[in-house]
């Protein structure tokens, strides 16, 4: 390797280290209690679901294990088309194109659509893959509001309005959200967006696109998303929907209209140029959707629903310790109402320090740090599933009481500074 490259790897792993953010990939034991992954129905350890697969296997025995190359060229089904119309139809789409990823479909999407002087205006908090698309596209700009902030919102919009072309509908606005963000675990208020699109630009020239990602299969009649559930279909112009996370697949799918898809057919450039799924991952998809369609995983998504009630009120026990007794330094910041989703952010000023204290004691959970949030909200992120018990819950909040009391316990050189600091 070039020494010139090598240093300048060498030292930027450096400064990440330094800064307490170097990335690392790592294993957990098979004992440990899973509090962190995306798998919210627990899918990927169900019978049911590994039974139907192989069954569903067994209904093309001379299927190929690779797809053979893009959609384009030879990597294209009729078996894939079926699919795509099934999905459609669940979500009540007017159609849908399958990706390999929700990154190449994001990234692919706001690379392509967005026209030469549109504009993208993005929730601050958006993913990383609309950032990626953002960066490759055509838009005269793209522009952040603050996180489910209406107000803001609404003061971008008028300064975008500007335009004369945007005032008169000639140049569009995308608005890029999130139904459920993954690191708050928030939902955006997507009926108040879509109205306030509506007042302040009549001609139809505000499109807003949905990212589902985290709400596929755990929001909904059956798990159909967070726009079904509001009914709000046909006012949102696309709308993401992964299968890695709650359905426990993988790959992706963008749902909108036919000539959206033909477009993206056309100009999306991680579809057009990467080998698309294979049919054991599209047969996977198919049995899994026929698992909701059949409302099989309703109970799963109920129970998580009362697991999230039990983990809010077990969490609520632990606010007298979250500030240090002294000091009076927030050691954690716990949810003040429920939250409405399966993801609980414990903010924290020392998230690796909590997150390998529960580790310790089998706990799977991570902490999260800047540039994966912003600066001053680090915090661990603790994803509840449908394959956690009440005592997993219980145990993991006593854990974290556990850490709480060692860290606002005092002894008396440290009463004695701590009154000295005050």
């Amino acid at each position: 390797m070039p020494q010139s490259i090598h240093d300048s790897m060498s030292s930027l792993l450096s400064k990440r280290k330094a800064n307490s953010a170097l990335r690392a990939l790592s294993t957990s034991s098979p004992t440990a209690i899973d509090f962190s992954s995306n798998d919210f129905l627990s899918l990927s350890h169900s019978l049911d679901l590994k039974k139907a697969y192989l069954a569903e296997l067994t209904t093309s025995p001379n299927f190929h294990l690779g797809s053979g190359g893009s959609r384009l060229l030879d990597g294209n089904s009729t078996y894939a088309e079926k699919l795509e119309a099934e999905i459609s139809a669940f979500h009540n789409a007017p159609a849908v194109l399958l990706f390999n990823s929700g990154f190449d479909a994001n990234s692919g999407f706001f690379a392509c659509v967005p026209q030469p002087g549109d504009v993208v205006l993005y929730d601050e908090f958006v993913h990383a893959s609309v950032h990626e698309g953002m960066r490759l596209s055509r838009a005269s700009c793209c522009k952040s509001f603050s996180h489910n902030s209406l107000m803001d919102l609404r003061e971008k919009i008028q300064e975008v309005r500007g335009d004369e072309k945007v005032a008169k509908g000639e140049r569009n606005i995308l608005v890029a959200i999130e139904g459920l963000y993954s690191m708050d675990g928030d939902l955006a208020p997507i009926e108040p967006i879509l109205d306030l699109v509506d007042e302040l630009l009549p001609n139809g020239n505000g499109l807003v696109v949905v990212d589902e990602a985290h709400s596929n299969g755990v929001y909904g009649f059956q798990g159909r998303g967070i726009v079904c559930s509001l009914g709000l279909e046909k006012r949102v112009f696309a709308r993401l929907h992964t299968f890695g996370k709650g359905l426990a697949c993988n790959g992706a799918a963008i749902l909108c209209s036919p000539l959206t898809r033909e477009y993206l057919i056309n100009y999306a450039r991680p579809l057009i140029y990467s080998t698309s799924m294979s049919f054991p991952s599209l047969a996977a998809i198919k049995v899994v959707y026929s698992l909701m369609k059949q409302s099989k995983t309703q109970p799963l998504i109920i129970y998580l629903n009362d697991l999230i009630k039990h983990m809010y009120r077990q969490l609520s026990t632990l606010l007298p310790h979250a500030k240090h007794p002294i000091i009076g330094i927030q050691l954690l910041q716990l949810p003040e109402q429920l939250p409405r989703s399966p993801i609980f952010a414990l903010l924290t000023p020392e998230p690796r320090s909590l997150a390998k204290y529960c580790q310790d004691a089998g706990f799977v959970v991570r902490a999260i740090v800047p540039p994966t949030v912003p600066e001053g909200t680090q915090r661990v992120r603790v994803c509840l599933h449908a394959g956690n018990t009440y005592q997993d819950v219980d145990r993991l909040v006593e854990r974290i009481g556990s850490w709480l009391e060692l860290k606002g316990g005092v002894g008396k050189d440290e009463a004695r500074l701590a009154r000295a600091v005050l």
